[in-house]
């Protein structure tokens, strides 16, 4: 049981005693808080979080602060500095609507002013006082400049009033409480910012933060009203209306000219279309006439050339026809020539057969029909004989009557038999 009792208690010892002891000792300090241990000999261990702060219980005193910044909203209603141009004072009534931020100080010396000053009051007490502070500040940095320097969008810090300058240049040498490096890094950070109103509110309220162990950061101006402003910036609305009419009637006139322009390429192109389907049906016209011209001289070369053929064709059939003919007539003429030689040589025959008693007979059967015409003949004819042989003119006439009329009763045997009639 004693030793189970032993165990039970180291196991407690290690457990529970130990860490609680560690505990007392070391605690944690969160992001965003600053830990004060203050010791009994009057020393001061500033932590600043996050991280772990050393303390003995009853050896020591710890306080916790706020590192995080602390967003002020001024709303600042005062007159500006501005003059007439007879340097007679014209001041303009202004609001200004700023939101300043501060926090605490780096140094540890500013950590334990704000221990001291301004975390001891209450926490309303503490916004109130940052809010009047700056309040005042911005005020008499309303009072210093005029109201186009309000209203400037940037104007550099040599553009401040010369009374400004005189009243806050020396302002950043009156801090006890900064640093040289301090010193010159917060005036760098006033040159640098070229807002005339945040560089004149940062150096009035500079040594009465420090005097709390605040730290100025930054001063954003929201709006700054006025009725002048006003009346400006609807002038400036109207300006700006009447250039964006200007601007949308130059617009306007210069759609309508590229539209006109285009409408007038179109047109152009349109035309040249047109004049060029002149062109071509123009083109197409001839071309057509061209190749009627063409198929009428080829109508014309094919109908020659029918006829040619055709001309030849007859001349052929006129040539075969004629050389028919020509045949047909040869041979009919051979045949009559053949038939007549046949007659006469029948005739021959009979008169070499029926010899001299033939002719006569022949003479005096056609005597009757003969004599008659061989009278009027001789009755009508001069004839004159001539006689080479010694006969006698009428013995001459008697031999050339017989001669005619064995002629003719030649023609008339052959007549009758028929041998001369082309058969």
């Amino acid at each position: 049981m004693q030793s189970l009792l032993l165990i039970v208690g180291v196991i407690f010892i290690i457990l529970i005693l130990i860490p609680t002891i560690v505990a007392s000792f070391l605690r944690n300090v969160e992001a965003g808080t600053i830990r004060l241990v203050s010791w009994t000999g009057g020393g001061t261990v500033i932590y600043r979080g996050p991280g772990k702060s050393k303390e003995i219980p009853l050896l020591t005193t710890g306080t916790t602060l706020s590192s995080k910044v602390i967003n002020v909203d001024l709303d600042i209603t005062d007159q500006t500095a501005d003059v007439d141009d007879n340097g007679h004072p014209q001041p303009i009534k202004v609001r200004v609507l700023a939101s300043a931020i501060v926090s605490v100080g780096e140094t540890d010396a500013m950590i334990k002013t704000a221990a001291n000053r301004f975390f001891a009051k209450p926490e309303p007490d503490q916004m109130s006082t940052i809010t009047d502070l700056l309040s005042s500040s911005g005020r008499r940095a309303i009072n210093l400049l005029t109201h186009d320097q309000l209203f400037s969008a940037k104007t550099a810090p040599r553009a401040i009033p010369a009374q400004a300058s005189a009243d806050f240049g020396n302002t950043a040498m009156a801090l006890p409480s900064l640093s040289p490096a301090a010193s010159l890094a917060a005036v760098q950070a006033a040159d640098d910012d070229d807002d005339p109103l945040a560089v004149i509110i940062r150096k009035a309220c500079s040594r009465e933060l420090t005097d709390l162990g605040l730290g100025f950061n930054s001063l954003n101006i929201k709006v700054v009203q006025s009725e002048v402003a006003d009346a400006r910036r609807r002038q400036s609305a109207a300006e700006a209306q009447a250039n964006a009419d200007i601007v949308s009637a130059q617009q306007a006139r210069r759609s309508k000219e590229a539209q006109l322009d285009a409408e007038r390429a179109i047109s152009d192109k349109q035309r040249e279309l047109e004049q060029t389907k002149a062109s071509n049906a123009a083109l197409i016209a001839q071309a057509e006439a061209l190749k009627q011209d063409a198929l009428a001289v080829q109508r014309t070369s094919e109908l020659e050339a029918t006829q040619i053929a055709q001309a030849r064709a007859d001349a052929e059939r006129v040539k075969i026809e004629a050389e028919a003919a020509a045949d047909a007539e040869a041979i009919r003429i051979t045949r009559v020539a053949t038939a007549n030689a046949e007659s006469i040589a029948k005739v021959n025959a009979a008169i070499q057969a029926g010899g001299e008693s033939y002719f006569r007979y022949r003479q005096i059967e056609l005597l009757p029909q003969i004599a008659p015409v061989i009278a009027s003949a001789l009755a009508k004819a001069r004839l004159i004989n001539i006689s080479n042989d010694g006969t006698s003119a009428a013995e001459g006439a008697t031999n050339n009557i017989t001669s005619v009329i064995q002629t003719v009763l030649a023609a008339q045997l052959v007549s009758k038999s028929g041998i001369g009639e082309g058969k």
